[in-house]
C-alpha cells in the first residue's frame, strides 16, 4: 500500500479508536476529535483520486449506528445541535444540524473499509473514496464549521 493510504488508514483507526473509546468524565475527547478531523479530510484528500459518479452505499448496522448516535448526543449534549444552510430562525428547535449524526455517519464508513482493509485494500480504500465523495464528506466539513465555531467559543471541553 502506499504512504498515502497509509496515513488514510491510521487516522481513520485513530479516529474510530477515539469514539469506541468516549465515556462519561472524558473532557478533552471533543478537543480531539476536532484536531483529527482535518487529518482525516487531508489525508482523504490526499488520493487524489477521480470524483466518482456511482452511488455508494455502505452496509450499516443500523440499531448500533442508532446506539452510538445516542452515546454521542448525550455525551455533546448542548454542542450538538447546530444551524444549517436553510434552518428557520427561531426558538431553536429548528436547528437541523447534528454534530452526533455527523461524527457517527463518519465513524460508520471509515469502520466499514478499516474491517475490508485486509482482506481487500483496494476495496477499502474505493469505498472510502466514493463514501467521501458521495455522503460522508459533508459530514466532515460541516463538523469541521461546528467544532470551529465551538472552538472560537470555547465549549471544547464537555
Amino acid at each position: 500500500m502506499s504512504p498515502k493510504i497509509h496515513e488514510l488508514e491510521a487516522v481513520a483507526r485513530h479516529y474510530c479508536e477515539l469514539v469506541e473509546s468516549l465515556q462519561e468524565g472524558k473532557t478533552q475527547w471533543l478537543e480531539e476529535v476536532a484536531s483529527l478531523l482535518p487529518r482525516l479530510h487531508a489525508a482523504v484528500s490526499a488520493l487524489n483520486l477521480p470524483k466518482p459518479d456511482i452511488s455508494h452505499h455502505t452496509v450499516a448496522d443500523l440499531d448500533a449506528r442508532f446506539e452510538l448516535y445516542t452515546h454521542l448526543r448525550q455525551l455533546l449534549g448542548d454542542r450538538d445541535s447546530y444551524w444549517m444552510e436553510y434552518d428557520v430562525a427561531g426558538d431553536g428547535q429548528t436547528m437541523s444540524g447534528s454534530l452526533a449524526d455527523d461524527l457517527t455517519d463518519i465513524y460508520c464508513e471509515l469502520k466499514s473499509g478499516l474491517k475490508l482493509l485486509d482482506a481487500q485494500p483496494q476495496k477499502a480504500v474505493e469505498d472510502w473514496h466514493k463514501g467521501f465523495h458521495l455522503h460522508w464528506g459533508q459530514h466532515l466539513l460541516d463538523a469541521e464549521r461546528h467544532l470551529y465555531d465551538l472552538s472560537t467559543r470555547n465549549q471544547l471541553v464537555c
